[in-house]
């Protein structure tokens, strides 16, 4: 009798029993990100700092401030850790999740099929449609539609879900993208744009600390989009503890704290 189908047989039980004594180990070199964020002590979340009432970098003081701020603090005293705050963009928040350059993003980030390709996303914790602002001088734009004419200059910044939103929407105004360092507002104080297009938090912003600033609201709501925290895709384990912070945010109040602290409250999702 030949010896090679018994010795075929020992091997596969050899490598059988390295690969099961190897598993435990495996496991052990890969934690979870919740416990890699508790072994660090520090919860890195990206913020963008130009977010008026969200996650905003105030140049008075050159402290962060909104309501993202707030809940982030809230969620690493959760976990037990301390914030890190991870400065990005609309244009480049998913790289630095992909990159792990961040564990969340926590800057009201509007939830659209094209960036549910990349990442994923927690229930969604604030809801609003667009707005307009354009200046108080502004002779042509008094109504919603009266922006889309022959002749305006409509600003989004770059990488918001207003630039897709308004590039579907205009047929007869012009399209400014607005990436830094340029800003909206200083497209609209030059004349090179007419009006801007953004939503609930920066509009008011505008209106609170410029004085020449209008908005211009539709009748009836314009891209009206949820907005959420966003993590890497591919871990369901850490969207889960994430989820499950915006669940308890929700249920014990401070939620609706922070909002009505940065005067979000008609924009919270209960």
């Amino acid at each position: 009798m030949s010896l090679l189908p018994f010795l075929r047989r020992v091997a596969a039980a050899a490598l059988l029993a390295t690969v099961a004594a190897g598993a435990p180990a495996l496991a052990e070199e890969a934690p979870s990100r919740e416990a890699r964020i508790r072994q660090s002590g520090a919860l890195r979340v990206c913020i963008w700092p130009d977010y008026f009432a969200i996650s905003y970098r105030n140049p008075r003081t050159d402290q962060l401030e909104g309501i993202d701020i707030e809940l982030a603090r809230a969620l690493a005293a959760d976990l037990g850790v301390q914030p890190v705050f991870v400065e990005t963009s609309f244009v480049k928040f998913m790289d630095e999740l992909d990159a792990d350059r961040c564990d969340v993003a926590m800057f009201a980030v509007g939830i659209t099929p094209a960036r549910q390709q990349r990442v994923a996303f927690t229930a969604p914790y604030l809801h609003s449609g667009v707005y307009a602002v354009t200046t108080k001088a502004q002779p042509r734009i008094a109504r919603w539609e009266d922006i889309d004419r022959k002749g305006n200059v409509v600003a989004v910044q770059a990488g918001t879900f207003m630039e897709p939103l308004m590039r579907g929407q205009l047929k007869d105004a012009t399209l400014m993208v607005v990436t830094p360092p340029a800003t909206r507002e200083t497209e609209i104080e030059s004349g090179r744009a007419d009006v801007f297009i953004s939503d609930y938090p920066y509009t008011r912003r505008m209106v609170k600390t410029h004085d020449w600033a209008r908005i211009v609201a539709p009748q009836t709501p314009v891209g009206p989009t949820d907005y959420a925290y966003a993590v890497k895709a591919g871990d369901p384990a850490w969207l889960a503890r994430v989820d499950a912070f915006v669940a308890a945010i929700k249920a014990d109040g401070r939620l609706r704290k922070a909002a009505e602290h940065n005067d979000l409250g008609p924009i919270v999702v209960k």
